[in-house]
């Protein structure tokens, strides 16, 4: 049961360091974070509002990018679930985020939105193989809520 638990807190190392990368502006810890191909084929990234990236090489560069023009992002991490299976793990949460989009004293905005990370096993460590996040609808949005009958959650 000890050997589990230690598996468990290494994952979910793994994915601290994957939002102190972005947090940073860590591009060197954001390419440890992430596995390469030969360990983890068709690695894959889907960001809010963005197309599906591909690859080791396009995700990386679109982080760079992210990381040089967002001059501030804090992630809080809500509803943490990590689950292991063999040498895959799943990391799901709510990522309640705030940001700010331009240099003015102040302005910062919020949103929430959920994730799913997939690391996998490479040697005694954890290395990312796929982050998808979603937006969350919120009644602020104008939209119903999603688990009522009937509602799209804005899909």
């Amino acid at each position: 049961m000890r050997a589990r638990q230690e598996i468990l807190e290494r994952v979910a190392e793994a994915n601290a360091d994957f939002y102190h990368a972005i947090e940073t502006g860590d591009l060197d810890l954001m390419e440890r974070v992430w596995a390469h191909e030969e360990q983890a084929p068709d690695l894959v990234c889907v960001n809010p509002g963005w197309t599906l990236l591909r690859g080791r090489s396009e995700i990386l560069r679109a982080w760079a990018l992210i990381m040089a023009n967002v001059p501030y992002i804090q992630y809080v991490l809500t509803d943490t679930h990590v689950g292991v299976s063999g040498e895959i793990a799943m990391v799901t949460c709510s990522e309640n985020v705030l940001t700010a989009e331009d240099d003015s004293p102040g302005f910062v905005a919020g949103g929430q939105v959920v994730t799913t990370n997939l690391f996998v096993r490479v040697g005694q460590s954890w290395r990312l193989w796929s982050h998808h996040a979603s937006p969350v609808m919120t009644d602020e949005d104008g939209d119903e809520d999603p688990t009522a009958g009937g509602a799209t959650g804005g899909l």
